[in-house]
């Protein structure tokens, strides 16, 4: 027998009246070079710039989307070392109803280089990307049923 995922046990918690519920989930990565980071999220990986956030006329940050995700790209001030290892045993993952190997067709297109090249993958279909620094990316589209 199997369990579609509101009635899993994995969400029992969400039943509960104490249980966190969460609408949305947004990321903020710390960047090597926020102007290369912009470009790529942009040019590459198809988000738009949404906002900008200076600071004593200096820009510290901007705020990519891509429909409901927004991502936070923020420049490294150097305080830990610029040469330390991001995004290391981390991933996101974005969800998305359109069509995976056009996306990836698109990506590719712009330079972009595959982690994972498309595939499916129980019963996802999916591909991986890694940004400049280091972060990865699974981009798929909904479960098959």
């Amino acid at each position: 027998m199997t369990q579609d995922a509101s009635t899993s046990p994995a969400n029992d918690a969400a039943l509960s009246p104490d249980a966190l519920v969460a609408r949305s989930l947004e990321a903020a990565l710390t960047v090597r070079d926020l102007a290369a980071s912009v470009a790529w999220y942009r040019d590459v990986a198809g988000f738009a710039v949404d906002r900008e956030h200076h600071r004593d006329g200096r820009l510290l940050a901007v705020r990519v989307s891509a429909g409901a995700v927004n991502i936070l790209l923020v420049q490294d001030d150097g305080a830990k070392g610029l040469d330390r290892v991001k995004g290391a045993g981390f991933s996101l993952q974005i969800t998305t109803e359109q069509d995976i190997d056009a996306l990836a067709a698109r990506v590719r297109s712009r330079g972009g280089e595959f982690a994972t090249e498309p595939a499916t993958v129980m019963g996802t279909r999916m591909f991986r990307l890694r940004d400049p620094d280091g972060f990865l990316f699974t981009i798929a589209a909904p479960r098959e049923a």
